[in-house]
């Protein structure tokens, strides 16, 4: 009797083990840790000190569409392909430009990365103190300068052709930061993303700055993930059915994006 016993509990005991395995490993795959940097409008800290913004915003409701739990990893983005190969975040989600060389590895960004859908377009800028704006309307007089951007960005790669062998390019950790060295003079100007520019200048903080009249090509953002990673078809699905349901287009109006909010199924990594 006391060796059925034991049996039936030692049986119990293991059912009840790999229900916990399975529990653990279940809730692991379940999670979306996004990679991100502050940046306004896209994502930032509230009052509270919570993210949000539009890509926030985006990969909850794609989050809650797959129903993975979602959350956010501020990272350096100079190490932004480091910290996705080692695991530490899933994807990247912040204002990722896909269709750029990096200037970290010096690859196309899609050498490195999956990417989803392209949903938003963008494109780099030249900020510039108000007062010097008719010594910048073209990207050659950005030749012998002094300019920042943000380490690892698509804005560095920009800036540091821009410049040329006389100028000189100062790193940044954010792309946040360049607005402060030019706001003090530090630098000529810095080599940002127009979205981040347009919410920044338009602030009091930075009204004495502004967007130089100079053209570059445009970008697009798409989300990053591990080459082979199905997540990227995932998340793609789950864009279509929020898109469908007039969900993007509802976060985009939010933001005051709808102008360059845009999925386009036919990029490809």
């Amino acid at each position: 009797m006391k060796k059925n016993i034991f049996r039936v509990l030692s049986v119990f005991l293991a059912v009840v083990a790999l229900m916990a395995l399975a529990s653990c490993s279940g809730s692991g795959s379940q999670k979306l840790i996004c990679g991100v940097t502050q940046y306004e409008p896209m994502n930032y800290l509230d009052a509270n000190n919570e993210w949000t913004g539009f890509d926030t915003e985006f990969a909850l409701l794609v989050g809650e569409k797959l129903k993975m739990e979602v959350s956010f990893q501020e990272i350096d983005w100079n190490k932004k392909f480091v910290e996705l190969e080692a695991g530490n975040i899933t994807c990247i989600w912040n204002a990722f430009s896909a269709n750029t060389t990096d200037s970290v590895t010096g690859r196309p960004r899609v050498e490195d990365a999956d990417f989803s859908y392209s949903y938003m377009l963008n494109q780099q800028c030249v900020v510039i103190r108000s007062e010097r704006s008719a010594e910048f309307t073209s990207v050659g007089d950005l030749i012998g300068k002094t300019v920042a951007s943000e380490k690892g960005s698509s804005g560095e790669t920009v800036a540091r052709e821009a410049v040329g062998e006389s100028g000189t390019v100062i790193d940044s950790n954010a792309q946040i930061n360049t607005f402060i060295e030019v706001k003090s003079g530090a630098v000529d100007g810095a080599v940002v993303d127009l979205l981040l520019a347009q919410r920044m200048t338009a602030g009091a903080d930075y009204s004495d700055l502004m967007i130089a009249n100079i053209d570059m090509d445009y970008e697009v953002y798409a989300v990053g993930f591990k080459k082979g990673s199905d997540l990227t078809a995932k998340v793609n699905g789950a864009m279509i059915e929020l898109l469908d349901e007039g969900k993007l287009d509802a976060l985009a109006q939010k933001y005051g994006l709808e102008n360059t909010f845009t999925i386009d199924r036919t990029f490809k990594s």
